[in-house]
């Protein structure tokens, strides 16, 4: 008698090993063994829009890694870099990350958990075998450029860009933070982010008016 074998033998297609009278189960289990019917491990790219510096961008690495392994998944960073503009200012960050096991909740886990950290509009991920990148984010931005060149020595001497740094992070206290600066040539650029331009920008309004080193301060709607 002819055996069909038209059924494919895959794990998951419901056949029983055992075909008139023919026992697969070996090769089943041979096939098992050797990860035939095992997911292969995905690597997504998120790509945060936001403008941070390599060394911030290794810490929402470290603590995307932390929580992924305190929730025993098999989900981690193996790879990143950071999009310039011609001055030199960061543009946007690509983060690698790698799925042991992927499946559409944990693909879901990842962005979510990004969108999360730092999630700004415009940003997104990219996952193999889907059509286009999954847009995220709901963040907006606010850079301050304090000018570098053109006031007396004197301000520079008595003010810090560090100082400022470390002010609007108080101010921004359950409204946003500053993640990340940037030094050029000729300005020094301080990076904000949170749900509300106006209301980052309304929480700031008094010190950047007062303090000295801001009298020619360049506000910029991030992201551009």
């Amino acid at each position: 008698e002819m055996v069909s074998l038209t059924c494919a033998i895959t794990a998951d297609c419901g056949c029983s090993p055992f075909i008139h009278g023919l026992n697969f189960a070996p090769h089943f289990q041979r096939m098992t063994m050797f990860g035939l019917f095992k997911k292969k491990p995905l690597v997504m790219t998120v790509t945060l829009n936001a403008r941070l510096q390599p060394f911030d961008r290794h810490d929402i690495e470290d603590a995307f890694d932390a929580t992924m392994a305190s929730r025993g998944h098999a989900i981690r960073i193996i790879g990143g870099g950071t999009a310039m503009l011609p001055n030199g200012e960061a543009s946007e960050c690509d983060i690698e990350v790698q799925l042991d096991k992927p499946s559409e909740d944990l693909i879901d886990l990842v962005i979510g958990t990004f969108d999360a950290m730092l999630g700004v509009k415009g940003s997104r991920a990219t996952i193999p075998g889907r059509d286009g990148p999954t847009p995220f984010g709901r963040l907006d931005g606010l850079a301050l450029y304090l000018n570098g060149t053109d006031l007396p020595d004197a301000i520079y001497e008595a003010t810090s860009a560090q100082h400022v740094y470390e002010e609007c992070q108080s101010l921004l206290s359950g409204i946003g933070s500053v993640s990340s600066n940037w030094q050029g040539d000729t300005e020094t650029a301080i990076y904000m982010y949170g749900p509300s331009f106006s209301a980052m920008r309304d929480a700031i309004a008094d010190f950047v008016r007062n303090y000295p080193l801001l009298p020619d301060l360049r506000w910029c709607v991030l992201p551009v």
